[in-house]
């Protein structure tokens, strides 16, 4: 390992196939599919469906923003750039300091998956396989992780491309396969509220469940960090952005209709994440030897997600390391591979302790849970507020460059969209249609507090002694030859 920061990120390392693929393994698809979606089947029941429809809504606005900004501010800061641009500075190391705990936390959610899934799994076929040794094989996911992260960002995106491919055809076949089989029991009822659970009638149900689905989209913005590893990244930033979000969003629809109205939507609020009502556990009584094929789809899935969200957090703390608003350490690069390694040690270090004490603190699955409130706590407050930077940045560059509906109307409507679910998330009660979670998934809320309140006191400490530190955080770093179009337009001089 060096201590060596410049050259800085490898330039013009992968193109628009790997980085699309590092938003869709990103979103986990499979893995989405088989456990963060169905989590909100105790909530919307049956009706899950319009959960999956409302939170495509929402991430397709706000994707909107996401990659208009993307266009024009290639930085693997990514949304803290954005909202340093758009916004003010200080807002933008907040969105920095929040975004860069979310995506460290989503590796060891995913490792969770791989643990409680695959010891589930042996369990069913080999009783004497014990069902809580999940354990090793969530060791083994985060071992496979950082060699890829270590590797550099050529080899982890071509990877997560492998298994994003394998997952995403599985899983289409088998919805399609559900469809044919339920036969006259398809319904558009599911997109409706008459089929949430009991305690969580109509919107409420929807909205609540909504929390969930919220983070099976999740990630759709994780190519932006890539930017500066990437050809031609203003082009291929935008693309790749609102492909990930639409493509995978129709996917998450598909899937999750097929299943309700196979499995029956007045009893769908029984459906989760493992066991008999499950997607392995419908795959293995309806089709065969095909259930092997699910399974490993669903393993496929966490490893790939957990990559990709690997080298989000490691690419976002390290943007902010080299100005120095985090420690300098997370800023080292390997001389050879150009890969934030000191960043990867970090990251490597913080899932194996969240996957171990909290899966033993709790269970695995409860501790799932509460990882997965936490992280859609903080991803809806970044989406909310990139869509406040998307229609600040237009609006400063004046008149010629913005596009009412897409850089005004947009935004708000992401923003609208997007406020139940954070208020449920949050455990805020603000109107009727919210509905408080049970402990200790409600702990989600404080949690989050606590570590924004933590960067409130940082950034008032660093205001104070390096106000030039915050102010770094709206700078574009790469090495153009010529001026970015934000800068030739008067917005925000970094």
């Amino acid at each position: 390992m060096s201590g060596e920061t410049n050259p800085g990120l490898r330039r013009d390392a992968i193109g628009l196939r790997e980085v699309l693929f590092q938003s869709i393994t990103a979103m986990a698809p499979a893995a989405a599919v088989a456990a963060s979606i169905p989590s909100g089947a105790a909530f919307a029941g049956g009706s899950l469906p319009l959960s999956v429809l409302v939170a495509l809504v929402a991430c397709l606005f706000t994707a909107t923003c996401v990659a208009e900004l993307a266009r024009e501010l290639p930085a693997a800061g990514s949304v803290a750039t954005y909202a340093a641009q758009g916004l003010h500075p200080a807002v933008g190391f907040l969105v920095g300091w929040g975004y860069v705990f979310v995506e460290a936390l989503v590796p060891p959610l995913l490792l969770l998956q791989l643990g409680f899934t695959t010891a589930g799994t042996l369990h069913e076929e080999w009783s004497g396989y014990p069902e809580n040794l999940w354990w090793p094989w969530a060791l083994a996911g985060a071992a496979v992780i950082a060699v890829a992260g270590y590797a550099g960002v050529r080899a982890s995106a071509r990877f997560g491309t492998v298994l994003g491919v394998f997952e995403i055809v599985v899983l289409l076949v088998f919805a399609l396969w559900l469809i044919g089989r339920a036969g006259s029991a398809n319904t558009l009822t599911v997109f409706g509220t008459s089929h949430t659970a009991a305690g969580y009638s109509g919107v409420s149900g929807v909205f609540a469940g909504s929390v969930y689905t919220v983070l099976a989209f999740a990630g759709f913005e994780a190519a932006a960090p890539l930017a500066e590893e990437t050809r031609d990244p203003r082009r291929t930033m935008h693309r790749a952005v609102l492909g990930a979000a639409l493509a995978i969003g129709l996917f998450y629809v598909l899937t999750t209709y097929a299943m309700t109205v196979f499995y029956g939507p007045d009893r769908f609020s029984g459906f989760g994440a493992s066991g008999k009502a499950s997607w392995e556990g419908v795959a293995r009584a309806s089709f065969g030897l095909f259930w092997v094929l699910v399974f490993l789809a669903v393993v496929n899935s966490t490893i790939a997600n957990a990559n990709a969200c690997a080298n989000v957090s490691t690419r976002t703390a390290y943007a902010l390391a080299r100005i120095r608003v985090l420690p300098r350490l997370l800023a080292t690069l390997h001389p050879r591979h150009r890969s934030p390694v000191a960043g990867i040690v970090v990251q490597t270090v913080i899932a194996v302790g969240a996957v171990l004490g909290l899966g033993f603190g709790y269970d695995p699955v409860t501790a799932f849970l509460l990882l997965a409130t936490v992280i859609v706590t903080v991803v809806i407050g970044v989406y909310i507020v990139v869509n406040l930077a998307c229609a600040g940045y237009f609006l400063r560059r004046g008149r010629p460059a913005l596009k009412p509906v897409r850089h005004l109307v947009f935004p708000l409507l992401g923003i609208v969209a997007f406020v139940p679910a954070l208020l449920t998330a949050a455990g805020l009660p603000a109107f009727d249609f919210v509905t408080g979670l049970t402990a200790p998934v409600s702990y989600a809320g404080p949690v989050v507090g606590a570590w924004m309140a933590a960067g409130v006191v940082v950034l008032l400490v660093l205001l104070r002694r390096h106000p030039d530190r915050i102010a770094e955080t709206a700078r574009v770093h790469l090495d153009e030859p010529a001026p970015s179009p934000a800068r030739q337009n008067g917005a925000v001089q970094p």
